[in-house]
């Protein structure tokens, strides 16, 4: 795992794309886990007729404090499931692999905060549902893209405005019955650990790019001697 949190992606040698494979499978492994836990949940409330509405948060109650843990794994229905499994499937999978170093520092943080805020600022009902990470996730991706400068992540981050741009209107109060404080506070999450952590893995990276270059060139200075200068025969005449 040390490996794997100092490596980026970059121009790859054979052993460079070997490792690049190991952290897609990695990065893969994680968001699969979660999505599937998801539905595993879903599921076993469905067939045991079992209701987790109240393992969610109810602001400013000490029974609504274990949905910090909990909601993000509870969803009303299936519909309700569906809609957030795509977008926490691929925006978990691209939080592991490009910010590997501090991906799990990360992810907890947003699951933590986004929910803590809720309880702290919700309205007077039962909150549940993984929408508050995936906010989150998505302000993570998008602003620390932009702080960073880099050019794959600043790519990130306009993928995740074209995709969930539309997001945006899931901070408003326009539906009583969508908990639109998970979306503001996992949202208002997001940005806070991006200005925290986006230079630290843009500085990360610069430095590993920088290694890489100059790994590549040791490669082809080894593939491609120099032919070393003879010296001019002496003319004894």
């Amino acid at each position: 795992m040390p490996l794997l949190s100092r490596y980026y992606p970059g121009n790859y040698s054979e052993e460079q794309f070997e490792l690049e494979k190991r952290i897609v499978r990695h990065s893969l492994f994680v968001s699969c886990s979660l999505v599937i836990i998801l539905w595993l949940v879903r599921i076993i409330e469905t067939e045991f007729q079992f209701d987790f509405t109240t393992w969610g948060i109810l602001p400013l109650t000490t029974k609504g404090l274990w949905g910090i843990l909990y909601s993000p794994l509870i969803h009303a229905s299936f519909e309700h499931l569906i809609a957030n499994t795509f977008p926490l499937f691929i925006l978990t999978f691209s939080l592991f692999f490009f910010y590997r170093k501090f991906s799990y520092l990360i992810f907890i943080l947003i699951y933590l905060l986004s929910g803590l805020f809720v309880w702290l600022a919700g309205r007077e009902a039962w909150h549940i549902g993984a929408s508050g990470v995936i906010y989150g996730l998505a302000a993570f991706l998008f602003m620390s893209g932009i702080i960073s400068y880099n050019i794959r992540l600043l790519t990130i981050s306009m993928i995740v405005a074209l995709v969930y741009g539309g997001m945006i209107w899931g901070i408003f109060p326009i539906k009583p019955e969508i908990s639109w404080e998970s979306h503001l506070w996992g949202g208002v999450s997001g940005f806070g650990l991006a200005i925290l952590f986006g230079k630290s893995a843009s500085s990360d990276r610069s430095r590993q790019e920088e290694e890489e270059e100059d790994l590549e060139e040791d490669q082809e200075e080894e593939n491609n001697p120099q032919p070393e200068e003879q010296e001019a025969p002496e003319d004894n005449n």
